[in-house]
């Protein structure tokens, strides 16, 4: 029986992918922002008037979706300034660069590298060092998780993930799952090993893009 859903990844970038679960949570979390222009009958929609024709003063203070920040940039007629989340910010860059393994990003924020992409959309002078803290951390993070998902076969692994953010809990539960395949197949549970998801859509799009 075939599955009703196939799970379809992240964009990992710029875009996002509205196929992927994962990226519309993602485009639901709050971006601080403030109005640099009248904005007419939007104060109810956003929460901050009671009727439908209430428009939101310029300097107005905001929180709205990273979808609806999206929407709202111009170039060419300043609408809304997107200020940066506090995890963003160059107190906590420090930290990371510290030490990333220390920072509990699900709790910060449970889409930490795809979010902070999305925020290289906006213009801000920071832009570079957040990219930047952005690669570190993945990379300070990627060998611990896999050497957690490859030391926790058949255990309750759910502390180790809680403080993961959801792209390094998909990486753990491939760890995990590579891990089971081949202790099946060691067992003679298995008839074959075979390339996991991650390589297999990895070599599709390599294809896809050579042909192109």
């Amino acid at each position: 029986m075939s599955e009703a859903y196939h799970p379809v990844g992240p964009g990992l970038g710029l875009e996002e992918n509205f196929l992927s679960l994962d990226d519309i949570l993602m485009s639901q979390e709050k971006l601080p922002c403030r109005a640099e222009s009248t904005l007419p009958r939007l104060a109810f929609a956003l929460g901050q008037g009671a009727g439908t024709g209430d428009s939101i003063p310029e300097g107005s203070k905001l929180e709205i979706p990273l979808w609806l920040a999206k929407g709202l940039q111009d170039s060419k007629r300043r609408i809304i300034s997107v200020e940066l989340p506090n995890i963003f910010k160059e107190a906590w860059r420090t930290v990371f660069s510290a030490d990333a393994n220390v920072v509990d990003l699900h709790k910060m924020g449970p889409y930490y590298y795809g979010f902070g992409s999305q925020l290289l959309n906006f213009d801000n002078p920071e832009n570079p060092e957040i990219a930047q803290t952005i690669l570190q951390t993945f990379i300070s993070r990627f060998r611990r998780i896999m050497d957690s998902s490859q030391n926790a076969y058949n255990e309750d692994t759910s502390a180790l993930v809680a403080r993961l953010d959801e792209l390094e809990r998909a990486l753990f539960r491939t760890g995990q799952k590579g891990l089971n395949d081949f202790q099946c197949w060691e067992k003679g549970q298995a008839s074959q090993i075979t390339a996991s998801s991650l390589v297999q859509n990895y070599g599709k799009r390599k294809f896809a893009d050579t042909d192109g």
